[in-house]
């Protein structure tokens, strides 16, 4: 009984110094009013900043070719440059695929996609067919990239040439998805309204 009371006293103690902090408080700015309670925010703006720093990927490959090592160009680039480890000549509107000598070591609950090169899509007319190519997380072989030759003319590739880029995306595994048959789905803003539908 006496431990209660005690409880319910230093409650109210706590809740009149709260009241007291807030007096002269302009609930108008939010950083005051959490200055008042105590709150640093500068300390919370720098932890909330940092945090991204800290969350690099390590993506590990072995490179079976004498082209260059794997780089980003920029620091800000989503992707880096896949290259031919292979001559190749792509006859017009032909097809072909082409060996790296990369192996990636895709990072958990992440694919690699392989993405066309914009440069050699409007120079050269040469494309990643099925782009963007998948590479699972599970797949350790080498990455080969299917290159599509749009153009009318014969293109030819040589070793060490840049013919995709590679994006490291996170994703949804089979493990992480629960598959469930139901009769119907339910009905939400779009429907079924798709190609064009919102506009041209």
């Amino acid at each position: 009984m006496f431990n209660k009371i005690n409880e319910f006293n230093d409650t109210l103690k706590k809740l009149k110094e709260f009241e007291k902090k807030l007096t002269d408080v302009d609930f108008s700015d939010p950083t005051e009013l959490l200055n008042k309670l105590g709150v640093d925010i500068d300390k919370i703006d720098s932890d909330f900043n940092h945090q991204f720093d800290n969350q690099q990927i390590t993506l590990r490959y072995v490179l079976d070719s004498d082209n260059e090592e794997p780089k980003y160009a920029y620091k800000t680039d989503s992707g880096f440059d896949l290259r031919s480890n292979v001559n190749a000549v792509l006859p017009p509107f032909g097809r072909a695929l082409i060996h790296t000598g990369l192996y990636l070591d895709v990072p958990e609950r992440c694919e690699i996609q392989v993405r066309p090169k914009s440069g050699l899509a409007i120079n050269r007319g040469l494309s990643v067919l099925n782009t963007p190519g998948t590479v699972d997380y599970g797949y350790t072989g080498e990455i080969k990239v299917i290159v599509f030759n749009f153009s009318d003319v014969e293109q030819t590739i040589y070793k060490g040439d840049k013919i995709a880029q590679a994006v490291i995306c996170p994703v949804a595994q089979g493990r992480d998805v629960n598959l469930v048959r139901v009769e119907e789905i339910q009905e939400k803003d779009r429907n079924a309204n798709g190609f064009g539908s919102t506009g041209n």
